[in-house]
This record gives structure tokens, sequence and C-alpha cells, in this order.
């Protein structure tokens, strides 16, 4: 029925849909079940190019008997604020992680910016973060030094000496700036290859064209980070003056 758990029978109609180029409101419209919940099978099990029917059937009963058997001892359990549902925060976090992963983030470092993101206060202490997601404090320790590098998270140290890793409202802005200044090193790196190589050799002129291409994207997406920063600092509905195309 439309409210209960996806048959295997429908993840199958759901993998053929997905492998015809079926938009997932289209899937859901021939199911009887909200796009929403299409959209969340496919994220979590793989991502439209690589779900399969049987290995999300399968993945999902894990999962299932996962939760059964750590949910009395488990974070799962604590209560949600504003009285949210702790089973769609959950699957909205696996379904976050994994849109993620697609984009080329590691596991489990999607995995803590995901934690830290759907956290209201948005600061997590390295041991909260260990608890919350059930992992040792090196592989959280590993993810952060990751995401602080690529600037998609901040550090502040307490007065008691902890660590607390923070996402703010500027962090993508941040973010885009550190890709923005590694970009620039590829384009740098680039044009001297064309200056060893030569401009009229073929290699050279390949150097070349990746140079002028990169130098390019590199300059519209940092004027474009710059007009839009100040979106992350307005509530949603807010007047911003950036236009939208």
């Amino acid at each position: 029925m439309p409210g209960g758990r996806l048959t295997q029978q429908e993840r199958q109609q759901i993998a053929l849909g997905v492998a015809d180029g079926l938009a997932y409101a289209e899937i859901a419209r021939r199911l009887d079940r909200p796009t929403s919940t299409i959209t969340r099978e496919v994220m979590r099990n793989g991502g439209p190019t690589a779900y399969r029917a049987d290995l999300a059937h399968r993945a999902t009963e894990h999962r299932t008997r996962r939760r059964r058997q750590t949910a009395p001892r488990g974070p799962e359990t604590t209560p949600q604020a504003y009285g949210r549902d702790p089973e769609a925060v959950r699957e909205y976090e696996e379904v976050f992680a994994t849109a993620s992963m697609q984009g080329g983030m590691p596991k489990m470092e999607a995995r803590v910016l995901v934690c830290l993101y759907t956290t209201d206060s948005g600061s997590l202490t390295a041991s909260e973060l260990a608890s919350r997601l059930q992992v040792s404090p090196a592989s959280i320790s590993k993810a952060t030094t990751f995401l602080e590098g690529q600037g998609f998270i901040r550090r502040e140290r307490d007065q008691r000496r902890r660590d607390h890793y923070i996402v703010d409202d500027d962090v993508w802005y941040q973010s885009m700036m550190a890709s923005a200044k590694a970009l620039a090193q590829i384009v740098h790196a680039s044009r001297q290859g064309v200056g060893i190589l030569g401009p009229d050799t073929p290699a050279g002129a390949r150097l070349e064209n990746v140079a002028r291409f990169l130098d390019f994207v590199n300059e519209s997406t940092t004027r474009a980070a710059e007009q839009a920063r100040e979106v992350l600092h307005t509530k949603p509905g807010a007047a911003t003056g950036v236009v939208p195309d």
C-alpha cells in the first residue's frame, strides 16, 4: 500500500523506470507513492547510475535488522527537537550523505558533514560526533581534518580545551573560495606547461585550452559566489538583491 514499505516488485519497477530515464515524479505516479519516497529510495541505494532492485531490497532488510538490534542503546532513540520524526530524519541524513558522496566526498566525511548540518546548533565535539555516528574517534579525526582542509567546517576550542567542529552560514562560501584557490593553482601549472612544451605544439595547445577553460570557469564561479554570498545570511523568503536566472 502507498504508506507501507516498498516491496521487492516495486523496487524492480523503480529500477526499470530509472533505467528508462523516467523522472522520479513519474515513477512515483505509476506506483502511487510520494515522489520523496522514490527519491529517497534511489539516492540511499547507489543513486540513479547504480540503483539495483535486489541490492536495494537486501540493504533495506539489513538496515531494518541493524536498527532493531541497536534501538535500545543507539543514539537514534534520543527524542528529536521540534517534534521531528526520528525515522524521517535518519532517512534524510542517508539521502543527504549519498548525494554528497556522489559529488565526490568520501563516505565518512559526508556522514560527519551531514551530522553537523542536521544539528540545530551546527556545532559538535569529536566525542559527540563519534557517539552519534557510532564510529571510532580516529575516524572522526580523519574526517574532520579533511573537511576543515576543504573549508567545509571550522574548529573552535572552548574553555575546557575541547574542539568544536562547526558549520555556519558562511561555510559554503569559504569552501568555494578554497576550491577557487586550488583551481587557480591548476591554471598556473597548466600555463607553466605551455611554456615548457611550446605553445605551437599539440601538447602545449592542449594545456593552454585547459588553462583558458578553467580560468574562465574559476572567475565566473568566484564572481557568482561573491554576488550570492548574502543569501547565506538571510532568512528564506527574505529579499536578497540577488537576481535569479
